[in-house]
């Protein structure tokens, strides 16, 4: 990763940071009571053993320094507790709003995009990878201010009473942050290409997982297991790249830290043997000031340590961050909000020169032109691959376009999709029913909706029959993707709900195409009812289904 992106990267972290910058100054501060504790710990075990031993008083002397003694490990310890709770609540705060604005810009994005990569792929971007942010905030941050703080105020107390003790640990320090920063130079590209396999693994297990039938069915359940095992071992390794660079961070702090050390105890016992002697302002090297500076020697080198032990999740958030932004900063369809529809009730559609594309331009459909009037039917038939589908995402909102495509005269991309989604109401073939239960499920329509308003809308889609034998009724447990109900169940409760939502346009995706001749002939009286006064969007392959409407588009390939 070259310095400008690990910059951007890192600055983007940074400003992310804004909303847990209170509980990470607390952080900070408690970090650093604690080490203003330790300065303080250490002159009183200082000051007590040179009594004791060079100025031979009695023990009773320091009954006062011995009290305060005991007290400072419990506030010690009240210190870091605060500091690991502060640290958590930072990241937590961080980790909430940025997965809010993940989930907010797919909503933006639409179904059209999602479907373009795994749903594993989104769900390790929303779990692992904001999850791998945590220690950086929590940990990472406000250890960054520590090195700067805790040192430098041991620093403050040693060189008045030794100045080539302080002069040893300034001269140290820097190079153990130089040599700490080059062997994490190439930690965040690990971690990024450890990113990387686990969304291809997390992908790749849940698709398989959904099609475990279809595997099974053609006898390749071997095949994918290899499969999966490749996967797996490529996201071991690169896992244990990333250990095998924290582990050599760690390890060369340790060895110049106790390098530094040892150079300051060597000073310190050559001086008491007479060989050295500089570094005391002429008042000589004292047992005081030997026991202070040498007690306070690992404790100067300690922030330095932890540090290194987080500055492995720097560089998993750097990891992290890039495949974040790069999403975040995807191009949405550019929307006027200022542009608004009557509210007359009534949805006229008109398409000329209509090409359906992606967001990066490609085209999905071949020029189409098509007018409906209010309350008209207009059906759509054309061969697999036209794209039909994606005809029906443009008129949701959710697929940009070349050429016009109006709604009631104004151009549909100068509407704003939150708007004109309530005038819409959409039917799939493969309807989706979320976890829940069936009362639940309904009023994703109509939030505020009667238990006889359900049963009402039931009835139109002849799905009452059924609900009433179901445990429960309207209480009955919707398992995950209509888990428990038929096809033919699910379909009707998808158009119940559907029913259930009074909005002037409906827009219908081969509502049928998955059912029984039975299920089939229920969903089409409903729908027939459901259709009255409205403008409605009929995708289907069957030809006197197309034959119904009052305005009829083919649509053909790209290329034809």
């Amino acid at each position: 990763m070259d310095k400008d992106t690990e910059r951007q990267l890192t600055s983007w972290l940074k400003e992310a940071a804004l909303s847990g910058r209170g509980w990470q100054r607390l952080a900070t501060l408690l970090g650093f009571a604690n080490g203003l504790l330790i300065i303080g710990q250490a002159w009183l075990m200082a000051s007590l053993l040179h009594g004791l031993i060079i100025n031979n008083q009695p023990l009773s002397d320091f009954t006062q320094s011995m009290i305060l003694l005991a007290l400072l490990f419990p506030a010690r310890s009240l210190c870091l507790y605060g500091k690991e709770v502060a640290g958590f609540e930072a990241g937590a705060r961080v980790r909430q709003v940025l997965r809010r604005e993940l989930l907010d810009k797919l909503g933006r994005l639409g179904p059209a995009y999602i479907q373009q990569q795994p749903s594993g792929s989104w769900s390790a971007m929303l779990l692992e990878q904001v999850e791998k942010l945590q220690e950086f905030y929590a940990k990472y941050l406000p250890q960054m201010m520590l090195v700067g703080l805790i040192p430098a105020a041991i620093l403050v107390v040693v060189f008045p009473i030794n100045w080539a003790a302080g002069l040893i640990f300034t001269v140290t320090a820097p190079l153990t942050v130089l040599f700490m920063v080059v062997v994490g130079m190439g930690a965040a590209d690990a971690n990024k290409r450890n990113f990387l396999a686990l969304a291809r693994l997390s992908g790749h297990f849940l698709d398989r997982l959904r099609g475990l039938r279809t595997v099974r069915q053609f006898d390749r359940v071997d095949a994918e297991v290899s499969r999966m095992e490749m996967a797996s071992d490529q996201f071991r390794r690169r896992t244990m790249e990333v250990l095998r660079m924290a582990f050599l961070s760690s390890a060369v702090l340790e060895f110049f830290a106790s390098i530094s050390i040892a150079v300051v105890a060597v000073y310190f016992g050559f001086s008491y043997l007479g060989e050295l002697n500089f570094g005391h302002y002429g008042a000589g090297v004292t047992l005081l000031t030997g026991l202070l500076v040498l007690i306070l020697a690992p404790e100067f080198f300690q922030p330095f340590r932890d540090l290194g032990a987080y500055y492995h999740a720097k560089a998993q958030a750097l990891g992290a961050a890039e495949s974040l932004i790069r999403f975040i900063d995807t191009p949405e369809l550019t929307q006027s909000s200022d542009a608004k529809l009557d509210n007359t009730g009534k949805i006229a559609l008109e398409a000329r020169d209509l090409v359906v594309t992606t967001a990066q331009g490609k085209a999905l459909t071949a020029p189409i032109s098509f007018r409906a009037e209010p309350g008209e039917l207009l059906t759509v038939g054309g061969v697999t691959g036209s794209g039909k589908t994606s005809l029906m995402q443009a008129l949701m909102g959710f697929l940009p376009y070349q050429g016009s495509l109006t709604v009631n005269g104004i151009e549909l991309s100068q509407l704003p999709r939150g708007a004109w989604l309530q005038h819409l109401t959409w039917l799939g073939q493969n309807p989706v029913l979320l976890h829940g239960t069936v009362a639940e499920n309904l009023r994703l329509a109509a939030p505020d909706a009667s238990d006889e308003q359900l049963w009402s809308v039931l009835e139109q889609a002849h799905a009452a029959e059924f609900v009433r034998r179901l445990p429960g009724q309207l209480s009955y447990q919707v398992n995950d993707r209509a888990g428990g109900l038929s096809v033919g169940q699910a379909q009707r409760l998808a158009l119940a709900r559907a029913l259930l939502k009074p909005s002037p346009l409906l827009l219908l995706d081969e509502p049928s195409a998955s059912l029984d001749r039975d299920s089939e002939q229920l969903v089409n009286q409903a729908l027939q009812q459901a259709r009255q006064g409205r403008t409605t969007v009929l995708i289907s392959h069957r030809p006197e289904q197309l034959a119904q409407g009052d305005q009829q588009l083919v649509m053909g390939g790209l290329n034809g």
